[in-house]
């Protein structure tokens, strides 16, 4: 299984802040928006990983995520020159995902719950088409939305409806077999001129092999492409560390825990970072094993 990360994109609901950089890059509360959704791919085990964002951003991503080594991972990247649509990623990382399967997670989606991590290495084990993980919402109007049956399979998506038929909002991870890479060479723009993701899982849908995950209490998703959501999940983030003493998304402390790096390796991270509150964390980590 590859993972892809689409850090792209214009940012301009972020607009004055992203003028100069892109919006995967602010910070949500104590870590860069990126290390979120690379979290999530390493807690799925995932190890093999290629972001796509602009040619004026890859470089910044470059320096702040270097090959990834560091956290026992690969990190590639890939330049989407102008933004066409969520699909667009399967065109630009074909190449990349060879003739594995494919899990796809949108730069500025933030997912979190103690279940959540066995959710998503159920999904990856068991998906047989493709797999979308979804959330109630009261706007699903903002979102594509996937209407279920009494029995909890998918009958109907819908692009941002102005007259949605559930409120479960499709989020911004996807699980697919091999086949998506030709899926999404073969749809057509929509009207508003994008390869819509929604299309992609409609060609699963259709032949029956498009799963289900909901997502509901006990676990948190947010999309932080607007400045409210920006400092609600900044908020939200620091609450949680400040009240349990552990931090969300820390890479370096998902690459130990997952046994991608060693001690020895997590000792030489710590004596890179200096004397900073975050060291001081990854030391308790190594040293106390906390939980």
């Amino acid at each position: 299984m590859k993972g892809i990360i689409l850090a792209g994109g214009m940012g301009t609901r972020l607009y004055p802040m992203t003028k100069v950089v892109s919006k995967q890059l602010l910070p949500i509360y104590d870590k860069p928006m990126i290390y979120y959704p690379l979290s999530v791919l390493m807690m799925g085990g995932i190890k093999d990983i290629l972001v796509i964002s602009t040619p004026n951003d890859l470089p910044l991503y470059r320096s702040l995520l270097a090959d990834g080594q560091a956290w026992g991972i690969s990190i590639s990247y890939a330049e989407q020159p102008r933004p066409e649509g969520l699909a667009q990623a399967f065109i630009i990382g074909r190449d990349f995902v060879g003739d594995d399967d494919v899990c796809l997670i949108l730069g500025d989606n933030l997912f979190y719950g103690v279940s959540f991590p066995k959710y998503l290495q159920e999904a990856i084990s068991d998906n047989k088409g493709g797999t979308v993980f979804v959330y109630p919402v009261k706007d699903p109007w903002r979102y594509g939305v996937i209407t279920m049956d009494k029995d909890g399979r998918p009958v109907d998506i819908q692009e941002k409806p102005e007259a949605p038929k559930s409120n479960y909002a499709v989020t911004g991870l996807y699980i697919y077999k091999n086949e998506v890479l030709d899926i999404a060479s073969r749809i057509k723009p929509s009207a508003r001129g994008e390869l819509e993701i929604s299309d992609v899982n409609k060609a699963f849908l259709s032949s029956d092999r498009l799963s289900v995950i909901r997502l509901g209490r006990g676990i948190a998703w947010m999309d932080t492409g607007t400045p409210e959501a920006l400092l609600e999940a900044s908020s939200f983030i620091r609450t949680l560390e400040n009240r349990q003493g552990l931090k969300i998304a820390c890479i370096e402390e998902v690459g130990y825990r997952m046994g991608y790096i060693g001690a020895a390796q997590m000792r030489a991270l710590i004596d890179s970072l200096g004397d900073g509150e975050y060291s001081q964390y990854l030391g308790k980590v190594l040293k106390e094993d906390i939980y």
